[in-house]
């Protein structure tokens, strides 16, 4: 019964994934002009993932050898397992993106409800393939392993390709759209995504490989070590049933897939809310499925159990809310850094700055309170059991900010094939909407990684059981700094890496609007592919060093400064990370939407000072929300990860 419970909710996401390939082939088709946008950013996408791959898997053939060498060969299959499996999530679910894009700017034709359904449903088949892989690989190779030291090679593997795919994606994504834009819209004076500018398919492809193939492999990674922690802590507590982490699992796919069907627009018109729709459902039926399985299966703690669960639900629930809160175009927030905007480029700088850091202090507070519930009711299990239940919503969670690049995509190739008015009207309100979206889906990442984090971090702890992490202990507190320094370290390096790859794109979009007559004009085509090579070819030289630090630093410190430095290290990095990723990316979105407003029509709309000034604040906050905020993730857990794995050669 229990690996009915774990594996048939895995096959009916991977059938549920498949139908909606199968309906999604049956959409209309977007005319010769979209279709040929479409297929550029697909081919561009497809380019730079195979060379991202190539150069991973070199660093990954090297790190399979050594954990083979040092540790044994099944933790160095584990390895592969993990690298494989988030590789293959992020890569499928990118080739639907790509691919369903014109699509909805096809169906938009037809209205909005059409087009979110399309949206919506082809971004949650990357969401409902990061969990089942994620389950699959991590329960599948336990049950035929049981070896605990194998299953965390495996989520190793995983976050070796998350941390690449989250920084390089990254970095693609924001030097595409901070190049294009900086010359285009504002020197230029051209709309965004305007055919005439070379880098606008650059920047339509980093839509991609960063929010929808990074945000896949970010989250696979993190529920499947989120899985692979609490499965540690069960062993090592002596629960009753150490698989009951998965039992949740499985039980959230199934409500996710059920609380899929609730995305449906209403008659007021409302995308948030039908999207919204969707995930309150999802939380609410995982709810009533968790108190049955903690009564079937943990009988003796039934009740605690079901109460740390909930905590983890209402974890993501806060989150959102307070994410939507700080980066919609609705309230103060928002619109206090487009008012500032009004003073000149540094106010609108100053408030951003402002937002970012007040936006830490809510979601650090329920942060905390879930920690301290979860640790009241079960100790450290129950920060795991509420880790799990946090993660185990995922695919509803990923489906939601998948939405986001597909229809950014869409209204690009709207604009670029000079699609009807009413067209772009209800892609534009798509849009909108999918910008939130992805703003929301951070915080519940950078939420979840902070908890996940932590229960590795246990993990270690509970490896160790003779050392203490007494902060009286000057081998604690050197690692703690010292730890808080790499997140700062590892963000300097990518913001200077958009920066110089950017730098690289203005250049060349300088370089044909001078060189090509008739750009400007619309009577001669731009050369994109240029534009995408060059951003490729940076963003993949400027990622290698920065995902390296996590590797290179845990084992510097593990193996120079000994078990107790590296315990502080590890807390060191969580605090700052979580403080730095949370105020980066809600900032960072806070600034776009900002500007967003004002192109609404807010404080003079479009050419008016207030809107340079926000343009501005944009251009700062890309690279903080899309580039740094999130890949923080992937190196909290990386460092933790490697840390666990090096234990046994601390002792």
């Amino acid at each position: 019964m229990l690996n009915t419970i774990i594996f048939a909710p895995i096959a009916a996401a991977i059938l549920y994934s498949a139908g909606i390939i199968f309906w999604m082939q049956k959409r209309p088709k977007p005319n010769k002009e979209m279709q040929d946008i479409s297929d550029a950013i697909r081919e561009g996408s497809s380019a730079y993932l195979k060379r991202q791959y190539r150069a991973v898997s070199v660093v990954a053939i090297i790190l399979f050898v050594i954990i083979a060498v040092t540790l044994n060969i099944t933790s160095a299959i584990g390895f592969l397992i993990g690298a494989l499996a988030s590789t293959l999530a992020s890569v499928i679910g990118m080739q639907i993106a790509v691919r369903a894009n014109a699509r909805t700017a096809e169906v938009a034709r037809q209205g909005l409800a059409p087009a979110l359904s399309l949206a919506f449903r082809a971004g949650s088949v990357t969401g409902f393939l990061v969990v089942a892989l994620g389950l699959l690989s991590v329960a599948g190779f336990y049950l035929a392993t049981e070896d605990i030291t194998a299953l965390i090679a495996l989520g190793f593997g995983a976050s070796l390709i998350s941390v690449f795919a989250r920084l390089g994606g990254g970095i693609y994504t924001k030097a595409a759209d901070v190049g294009t834009d900086l010359v285009g819209k504002v020197e230029a004076g051209i709309p965004e995504d305007d055919p005439r500018n070379p880098g606008v398919i650059a920047d339509n492809v980093g839509d991609n490989v960063g929010d929808c193939a990074g945000m896949a492999a970010d989250l696979f990674e993190t529920y499947a070590v989120t899985l692979t922690a609490a499965l540690i802590l069960a062993v090592s507590a002596g629960v009753g049933n150490v698989l009951f982490p998965l039992i949740l699992g499985g039980l959230a796919i199934i409500a996710s897939l059920i609380g899929a069907l609730f995305v449906r627009l209403g008659s007021t018109g409302n995308i948030m809310g039908a999207l919204y729709k969707g995930l309150i459902a999802s939380l609410v039926i995982s709810g009533v499925l968790f108190y049955f399985a903690a009564k079937m299966f943990v009988p003796d703690e039934a009740l605690s159990v079901f109460w740390v669960s909930l905590i983890g639900l209402g974890v993501t629930a806060l989150m959102v809310v307070i994410t939507d809160y700080y980066t919609s175009k609705k309230y103060r927030p928002v619109h206090s850094i487009a008012e500032a905007s009004n003073s000149g480029h540094g106010t609108n700088i100053i408030m951003g700055l402002a937002v970012g850091m007040e936006s830490t202090i809510l979601p650090i507070l329920v942060i905390v309170a879930g920690i301290w519930g979860s640790y009241s009711l079960l100790g450290l299990y129950g920060i795991a059991i509420a880790a799990t239940s946090m993660l185990s919503v995922a695919g509803i969670i990923v489906a939601i900010d998948s939405f986001g690049p597909i229809t950014d995509n869409a209204g690009g190739i709207a604009e670029m094939s000079n699609a009807p008015h009413d067209v772009r009207k209800v892609t534009d309100a798509l849009d909108a909407v999918g910008n939130t979206t992805k703003a929301v889906t951070k915080g519940y990442a950078i939420a979840s990684a902070g908890l996940a984090a932590l229960v590795l971090f246990a993990g270690y702890a509970e490896e160790l059981p003779t050392v203490l992490f007494d902060l009286q202990n000057p081998s604690v507190i050197i690692g703690l700094f010292l730890g808080g320094m790499i997140p700062y370290f590892f963000g300097s390096l990518a913001m200077l890496a958009v920066g110089q790859a950017a730098g690289a794109v203005v250049e060349e979009v300088r370089r044909q609007f001078r060189e090509i007559p008739g750009i400007l004009e619309g009577t001669a085509k731009p050369d994109y592919g240029r534009a995408v090579d060059i951003v490729t070819t940076a963003a993949l030289k400027k990622m290698i060093l920065p995902a390296l630090i996590p590797i290179l630093a845990v084992i510097a410190v593990g193996f120079l400064l000994g078990a107790e430095a590296l315990g502080g290290f590890l807390i060191g990095s969580i605090i700052s990370g979580i403080f730095m990723a949370i105020s980066m990316t809600t900032g960072g979105a806070a600034w776009d939407n900002a500007k967003k407003y004002i192109e609404d029509g807010k404080f003079g709309g479009k050419g008016s000072d207030a809107h340079k000034a926000a343009v501005t604040g944009d251009t700062v906050g890309d690279p903080y929300k899309d580039t740094v905020g999130p890949a923080i993730n992937p190196l909290i857990k990386v460092m933790n990860i490697v840390a666990l794995l090096i234990v046994p050669f601390l002792l």
